[in-house]
């Protein structure tokens, strides 16, 4: 609708220029005005403002005139009712797109909500896309709102704001992601966050060696440095460098690419009487190799033995070629 309204400006404007045009011509030519009188003629004539005359018109003239108030008018009408239409048009189509995502916000539990959304919290909204986990953005930048609202729920506003937070769905939400280049911003996000809602589980992120413990102290759960995990990222790659190409291969998304997925062991409960990794038997059964076990209180066991009992709210990392997670996923239902 936009669209069509836009194609009807442009020809609506285009309608008005030749009018004017045709106007300026007109005079310079059959009444043998100079371009400046001219000019003027057909502004006060098709504005119709009433101003004399550059000088007394003869009959050819005075026909001319009276063609070019009709015209105008009609197409000067045209025009501001293409216009109008527009920008009604315009602020309807806002005014629902805004109800309708303050809706669909409404009716979100269990998601993510991302603070701020810079090059950080892109990258974090493009991770939980590919894992189909639903998510809010609050950004203030209108220009940037305005750029990715199709693709993403925003709620526009100022994170030091607890309104803009309640709004994106705070209290609901089971995880935040504090992504603003200012550690005294997420410092703050992170003290009104973990207010709003003491379950939240929050990551942010951090610039300043000095602003970790900080964060931590706040309420953060995970503290992470960008710059830092750069530099460590580079400097592997001259020390073990075919460990991290090897470590860069492995992916954890995607229908053909991934490698590593995790597990929970409900999922296998539900299907099969399990009480250990043995029991489980991934290797025989999808090609899969366990990896890792993730204990319910968070512990990591790396390469567990195959008479390590299992937990029910226990998890386990599956190691394997696209084919075989594929299998994995397929014989217990997993996503």
């Amino acid at each position: 609708m936009i669209r069509l309204l836009r194609s009807k400006i442009v020809w609506a404007i285009s309608l008005m220029l030749l009018v004017l045009l045709f106007g300026v011509i007109g005079y310079k030519f059959i009444s043998g005005f100079t371009w400046i009188e001219a000019i003027y003629m057909t502004i006060i004539t098709v504005t119709t403002v009433g101003f004399s005359e550059v000088r007394p018109l003869d009959p050819s003239a005075k026909i001319f005139t009276v063609f070019l108030i009709v015209t105008s008018v009609f197409i000067f009408g045209f025009a501001l009712s293409v216009i109008t239409e527009y920008l009604l048009g315009r602020n309807s189509l806002q005014i629902l797109k805004k109800k309708r995502v303050k809706n669909k916000i409404k009716s979100l539990t269990n998601h993510v909500v991302v603070c701020g959304y810079g090059r950080n919290g892109q990258q974090a909204a493009e991770k939980l896309k590919a894992y189909n986990k639903s998510f809010v953005v609050i950004e203030k930048s209108k220009e940037v709102i305005e750029r990715y609202e199709d693709e993403v729920l925003f709620v526009e506003g100022d994170v030091n704001e607890d309104e803009v937070l309640i709004e994106a769905g705070v209290e609901k939400a089971q995880y935040l992601i504090a992504a603003v280049p200012d550690d005294a911003v997420n410092l703050f996000i992170v003290l009104s966050a973990r207010q709003l809602n003491s379950k939240l589980f929050i990551i942010s992120r951090a610039s300043q060696i000095t602003s970790q413990k900080k964060l931590e102290f706040a309420g953060a759960n995970k503290v992470i440095m960008p710059d830092k995990i750069g530099g460590d990222y580079m400097a592997s790659l001259v020390v073990m460098p075919d460990l991290v190409t090897f470590i860069n291969k492995l992916s954890v998304e995607g229908e053909n690419t991934t490698n590593l997925e995790e597990v929970e062991i409900e999922d296998f409960t539900d299907q099969m009487d399990c009480n250990s990794l043995r029991d489980l038997d991934l290797r025989q059964k999808t090609g899969c190799t366990i990896i890792g076990y993730i204990e319910p209180d968070g512990n990591y066991i790396i390469n567990p033995e195959a008479d390590l009992v299992l937990q029910p709210k226990g998890k386990v990392i599956v190691l394997g070629r696209p084919e075989q997670i594929k299998k994995l996923n397929q014989m217990f239902q997993i996503g």
